[in-house]
């Protein structure tokens, strides 16, 4: 799930998670696994917001996120920094392929 935030501090980041977590159909939207960054320190208000079990993935251990890191890695690889994402012909075609409109990410 990639989501577009307008500042990194925890009540932008629960704020915006919690919007797009609530279109998501309920089936795909049971639990969650998040890092412990202190951006998603106030899980608990996303859980109420959405309905949404929060898991918190213990210190130094990423593989409980395995889907999330693994699409951490590849947006690096296809995408580096510096990338125009407003203009990348590239995650356009990723987005066509996944179904999903890029314009509304942006």
């Amino acid at each position: 799930m990639l989501v577009k935030v307008a500042g990194k501090d925890t009540k932008t980041v629960v704020t915006a998670l919690s919007t797009h977590v609530r279109t998501l159909p309920q089936r795909l939207r049971q639990s969650l696994t998040w890092d412990r960054g202190m951006e998603l320190a106030d899980h608990k208000t996303f859980t109420l917001a959405t309905d949404t079990l929060v898991s918190v993935c213990d210190p130094q251990s990423p593989w409980p996120r395995g889907t999330n890191e693994n699409t951490n890695r590849l947006l690096r690889q296809y995408f580096p920094k510096g990338t125009d994402r407003r203009s990348s012909q590239r995650l356009r075609l990723c987005f066509a392929q996944a179904g999903r409109s890029f314009e509304n990410l942006m």
